[in-house]
């Protein structure tokens, strides 16, 4: 295939500046994930029998289940917004070209 001399390969992708807010929007999402996980942790180990890791807030089982289920929500929230943010980021480097001749990676 011979190549114009007017052909630029760098047209293709757009120069756009980097966007900071998802890098900062990940790493927000990764501390909320890991403080999904340790709440979820200390919700089950009290449920299990263990001394309660927060006090009297989960020292009965209603309240160790109350505390397992909001850190299995906040972990969900942060892997959802997490993953949304990885997903943004990396939409913004793709070539401008039309869809239908790309191969479908998502």
């Amino acid at each position: 295939m011979k190549l114009s001399d007017g052909f630029d390969a760098r047209r293709l992708r757009p120069k756009g500046q980097r966007n900071w807010r998802f890098r900062f929007g990940a790493a927000f999402a990764a501390l909320l994930a890991m403080c999904g996980v340790l709440l979820a942790m200390a919700g089950a180990a009290s449920l299990l029998g263990r001394p309660p890791a927060l006090g009297e807030l989960n020292a009965s089982p209603l309240g160790s289940a109350i505390i397992l289920a909001v850190g299995l929500f906040v972990l969900y929230i942060g892997v959802w917004l997490w993953r949304r943010c990885r997903r943004r980021s990396r939409q913004s480097q793709e070539l401008n070209m039309a869809p239908h001749l790309m191969k479908k990676h998502d």
